[in-house]
């Protein structure tokens, strides 16, 4: 116990006001009482309770007549997937595992409702050998190496 130093002296201090105490009203009432100089700025819009503003062209949004929507896959396609698909004797779930894709994407694909890609497309022109892009669709790929 020789080591212990009973001559230290410990100080107990309030802790600095945090950020958002400084910023109340009557804090900054306090402040400019005691002559200290104080900066009060507003923020652009603040106070206003306006989350959303209307744009300018929202008028002719609400004039617009035409109904936006993707573009989908044309019934002849979808009707050359299900005709390819059938002639190499696959079903939906075995195309979708060769292309490496869901068979969901294959049903929407061959229901006509898959929005076109052109990454799937040409997996399933491989698979199945016809060609579903382009001015030649539905004639028979060569096969790969012979051009």
């Amino acid at each position: 116990m020789s080591e212990s130093d009973w001559d230290t002296v410990t100080v107990l201090r309030k802790k600095a006001p945090k950020a958002s105490t400084l910023k109340t009203e009557t804090a900054v009432n306090q402040a400019r009482r005691q002559g200290i100089p104080v900066e009060t700025t507003q923020k652009f819009n603040a106070g206003t309770n306006k989350q959303h503003v209307a744009a300018k062209n929202t008028a002719k949004l609400d004039r617009e007549t035409d109904e936006l929507r993707h573009k989908t896959l044309a019934p002849t396609v979808a009707k050359l997937i299900m005709q390819g698909r059938q002639a190499k004797g696959l079903s939906q779930k075995d195309l979708a595992t060769q292309i490496c894709e869901k068979p969901q994407i294959v049903n929407d694909y061959e229901a006509g409702r898959g929005i076109p890609n052109n990454l799937i497309l040409g997996k399933i022109e491989r698979v199945i050998g016809m060609k579903l892009r382009g001015k030649d669709i539905g004639t028979p790929m060569a096969p790969p190496g012979k051009k």
